[in-house]
């Protein structure tokens, strides 16, 4: 299994049909292309989550490591649960919830970058979290990393030291 990653968003402000469109505007703002068949996931006969695919190329080239899979959750999931504020330095008093589930960050970096960038210039106050790191990434540092010579390497880097 690889390494996952987040957005990290207030739970009162979240919706999916909200994150589904800035998701979209996203993709299409950073250049990239959406795979959305509205597959739902249902529990109980409530939505529970869907499944995206955001690539770079035509979905036939051989090429696959330009593209990942998102999962898109509804608030209720319990998989949205986040308790990690002390660990990433987060005021617990703001409650957050995992949104975006990026399956796979490795071999992706780079259009992961392009989506991250155009998704926070929608949504100023969430944050990127990349899975076992002790930082996450807001908007200021991904503008800082998007200005930058691109580096493969970068969501693998605490922002304060970039």
């Amino acid at each position: 299994m690889g390494t996952t990653a987040f957005f990290l968003t207030e739970r009162e402000k979240y919706s999916p049909e909200k994150f589904l469109s800035d998701t979209m505007i996203a993709t299409f703002n950073s250049g990239n292309r959406l795979i959305f068949d509205n597959h739902k996931n249902l529990v109980n006969g409530k939505f529970s989550s869907t499944t995206l695919n955001i690539l770079a190329h035509s979905f036939n080239s051989e090429e696959n490591n330009h593209q990942f899979i998102m999962y898109v959750k509804a608030k209720e999931n319990k998989s949205v649960v986040f308790s990690d504020y002390e660990d990433l330095d987060l005021d617990p008093n703001y409650e957050l919830i995992r949104v975006g589930t990026i399956e796979e960050v490795f071999g992706a970096e780079g259009i992961i970058l392009r989506f991250v960038y155009e998704y926070l210039n929608l949504n100023r106050s969430d944050y990127f979290w990349v899975a076992d790191n002790d930082w996450v990434y807001t908007w200021e540092d991904i503008q800082k990393i998007n200005s930058m010579t691109y580096d493969s390497e970068w969501c693998y880097k605490d922002p304060k030291t970039i």
